[in-house]
């Protein structure tokens, strides 16, 4: 009986179009025209946004505002677009230097759907980890903050909070717009798939 029942979970299998019907329908709530954080963001001129506890999206203006990552305490800074060429922001451990205790990780990715972002998702999800359970904040930024970013954090809250890729996104909605593009997300249907497989016979 178990056996059958293992063989129906197997079948739900996730997909990416499944994953955007769910990006498409989860709705980002208006944010508060008053509120302390989007006037900080505002005053300095970057786009971001608190997506989880001590975990932020933001674009290349949050990480390239020395002061803003001061005012908010980030310790840790992801990015997910490192370089030079079109689309990816060139900062790098130098650019750091002079804020003391700011730890920092950079993927050379360009935003592109044959992209294998997913080459990235465990070492990106252990960096997080790493940065909250210190006590620290960590932003995870690339050119916009909608694609290459989100993507990495969801799959850090499905790697390391166990979230489903669906309970993922509709976290993150909640507090910011992200529009992974459809290979980032077909790969994030492969990695629940995955996680879901592996949760199933542990």
């Amino acid at each position: 009986m178990t056996h059958y029942r293992n063989n129906d979970k197997m079948a739900e299998q996730t997909t990416g179009r499944q994953l955007q019907r769910i990006l498409h329908y989860s709705v980002t709530p208006c944010r508060p025209m008053l509120g302390l954080r989007r006037s900080e963001c505002a005053l300095y001129d970057v786009d971001c946004d608190e997506v989880y506890p001590r975990l932020y999206i933001g674009d290349a203006n949050s990480a390239k505002n020395k002061q803003y990552l001061r005012l908010i305490g980030v310790t840790h800074v992801l990015n997910t677009a490192e370089g030079t060429r079109f689309g990816q922001v060139d900062t790098g451990h130098s650019y750091y230097r002079d804020m003391s205790g700011i730890r920092y990780m950079g993927f050379p990715m360009i935003d592109q759907p044959t992209t294998d972002i997913s080459r990235y998702f465990y070492i990106a999800s252990k960096f997080i980890e790493n940065g909250i359970n210190s006590g620290g904040k960590v932003l995870v930024h690339c050119m916009m903050g909608m694609s290459r970013s989100a993507t990495c954090v969801l799959a850090y809250l499905m790697i390391a909070r166990k979230m489903t890729a669906a309970e993922a996104i509709r976290t993150v909605r909640m507090h910011r717009d992200i529009r992974p593009n459809e290979g980032f997300l077909q790969q994030l249907a492969d990695l629940d798939n995955e996680l879901k497989r592996d949760r199933l016979y542990y």
